[in-house]
């Protein structure tokens, strides 16, 4: 199985680049089983999901979304989250929260993926722990679906140690734990000891020649004065970021994972 995983898209120049890339990458990769992206900062203003986005992204083939913390900064997507089964919130939060952080996705072949979406605790909102929230809800899907389900996690976290930490904590667990939410990409891609393939950061999808997606003049100035300021999307430098995962079909482990950073050429 190949699964195409893409950071977080980040505002509407992430979204541009994500489309144009996507069709390049199916050629270059002779297809994928699934496309998964983090969708947490598509919107406009880089932060949340909308309704429109979503379909957007359905019409691009995108097949399963992952977020983060900034899912809840449109509280008129909150329906979408709860309706639709193949876009995730962290697991970790409440259970009274809209949507669910796990499930599994049909592909067109009739493949099925196992998505958790988990959220770290060091430096994030204080939420319940992601180790516990994973065995619990691990023993569910491989009870239902079978100790071989191909398991891709999304952990949303900021400390790097912690994401490192869970990855071995998951290893021959899950297919893959990748981390999102610094949208800055490692370079530490690889197939941990048990079979899962792991990398700290997979990056952003969007505009990389400011600071995480934002216009370096435009962030500045929270540095220097610690006054509240307004970030502008930064266009500059667009780029894919993302990974492609490859598993075994008869033990959904890893066999490969490789870091994806490609430059995109937009029309004006």
């Amino acid at each position: 199985m190949k699964i195409l995983f893409s950071g977080d898209v980040a505002w509407d120049i992430g979204r541009r680049v994500f489309a144009a890339a996507l069709p390049e990458l199916r050629q270059e990769w002779g297809g994928f089983d699934f496309v998964i992206i983090n969708c947490e900062n598509a919107a406009s203003n880089g932060r949340g999901m909308t309704e429109k986005i979503y379909k957007e992204f359905m019409d691009l083939g995108v097949d399963g979304m992952t977020s983060g913390n900034h899912i809840w900064d449109k509280n008129a997507f909150y329906p979408v989250l709860d309706a639709e089964f193949n876009v995730f919130r962290p697991a970790n939060y409440h259970a009274s929260c809209p949507g669910r952080g796990c499930g599994v996705i049909t592909g067109k072949h009739g493949k099925q993926l196992g998505i958790l979406n988990l959220e770290g605790q060091v430096f994030m909102p204080p939420i319940d722990s992601p180790f516990d929230c994973a065995d619990k809800l691990l023993e569910e899907l491989k009870a239902k679906y079978g100790e071989n389900l191909p398991v891709l996690v999304d952990f949303h976290a900021e400390a790097t140690s912690e994401k490192k930490a869970i990855g071995y904590y998951l290893d021959g667990r899950v297919s893959a734990v990748l981390g999102t939410h610094t949208h800055v990409q490692t370079s530490d891609e690889q197939i941990l000891p048990k079979g899962t393939a792991f990398m700290t950061d997979v990056g952003m999808t969007g505009g990389h020649g400011g600071a995480i997606g934002v216009k370096i003049e435009s962030v500045m100035p929270r540095f220097l004065t610690g006054m509240p300021v307004r970030f502008e999307m930064c266009v500059d430098n667009p780029a894919f970021n993302g990974a492609v995962i490859e598993t075994d079909d008869n033990t959904g482990l890893a066999v490969k994972i490789t870091r994806i950073l490609k430059p995109v050429q937009l029309e004006d």
